[in-house]
């Protein structure tokens, strides 16, 4: 299996010795210790520095430099690890209307990945913040699918897949997307808007996520929450810089040390 420096890393960090066998189980597997492992975050949209997402740049800041990132990091490099395996697997895009109406259009500024196994195609994701699906998706059906957190579902119109997730008894809807090829200027073109457009609701912003086992941590701004499965939600506002990067380094396993502009990104945060 060639060119497999990376990839070897990354199975490590998943808890891998040897490469797995591209099955359903491996696949599922992979998801979710990828979500239970490497934080979502925003830490560089925050401080206004450019993402660069070609794949070395992805790799060396989240395998080597003990960060995260977003949906165009993780989801390629998670996309990266699947074909090395020997997945049938390519990126798709989509709309998110998290919050919002689901269906109105926004912008596509969401990557994901579309896996075909045995002729049944899933979309696995691994870079959608606090609701992110903790197991792959069937697209075959619109009935409710059990993943390792809460159940989601898809639904089917015209070409186009909504994916809900049942939080509190409620269906919500994340994000909408087709199975349309894309190349690399159209994660270039959603990148370029999600890291520096003055709308975007990563551009001076701080957002992380993290799951473990029956639960999800998230951190929007200054408000940290531990969403569990089987009791209610714990929530906090934090008022410090030094609250925050503790957060960050010990919860969500982010080496923020080496990150001096961060302080003062955090403390205008705080002053905002």
């Amino acid at each position: 299996m060639p060119h497999l420096t990376h990839s070897q890393r990354y199975l490590q960090r998943l808890g891998y010795d040897a490469p797995p066998p591209p099955t359903l189980q491996t696949l599922q597997a992979l998801q979710l210790r990828h979500v239970c492992t490497f934080a979502f975050e925003s830490l560089s949209t925050l401080m206004h520095l450019p993402v660069p997402i070609d794949l070395a740049s992805v790799e060396q800041k989240v395998l080597f430099d003990g960060r995260g990132g977003y949906c165009y990091e993780l989801n390629q490099m998670f996309l990266a690890l699947l074909q090395a395996l020997g997945f049938e697997a390519r990126g798709i895009t989509g709309w998110v209307v998290m919050g919002g109406p689901p269906d109105v259009r926004t912008g596509r500024t969401h990557r994901l990945s579309l896996v075909t196994l045995d002729g049944v195609s899933y979309i696995t994701d691994v870079g959608f913040g606090g609701m992110v699906p903790s197991s792959p998706l069937r697209l075959d059906t619109e009935a409710p699918q059990a993943t390792a957190h809460e159940p989601y579902r898809l639904t089917h119109h015209e070409g186009q897949y909504t994916l809900w997730a049942q939080v509190a008894e409620e269906w919500r809807g994340l994000y909408v997307f087709d199975l349309q090829e894309q190349v690399a200027i159209d994660y270039e073109i959603g990148n370029w808007y999600v890291s520096t457009h003055p709308g975007s609701t990563f551009v001076g912003q701080l957002k992380a996520a993290l799951l473990a086992p029956g639960k999800r941590y998230t951190l929007n701004n200054t408000n940290y929450a531990v969403h569990s499965l089987d009791q209610p939600s714990e929530k906090r506002t934090l008022d410090s810089a030094d609250e925050l990067l503790a957060l960050l380094g010990d919860t969500f396993g982010l080496r923020v040390a080496q990150l001096p502009a961060l302080r003062t990104a955090l403390e205008g945060l705080l002053q905002a």
